[in-house]
């Protein structure tokens, strides 16, 4: 975890950006990063 300031929540796995709450304007949804990490796992 990398600590930020102004709202922003971003998700990265191997440097690649999984989720962004700037991005997309929102929250992510119960399951969203968790189902986004597994996607690049596979």
């Amino acid at each position: 975890m990398i600590p930020s300031g102004g709202g922003v929540f971003e998700v990265r796995l191997d440097d690649e950006l999984v989720f962004s709450k700037k991005q997309v304007g929102r929250h992510a949804q119960p399951g969203e990063i968790l189902s986004a990490i597994q996607a690049r796992r596979s």
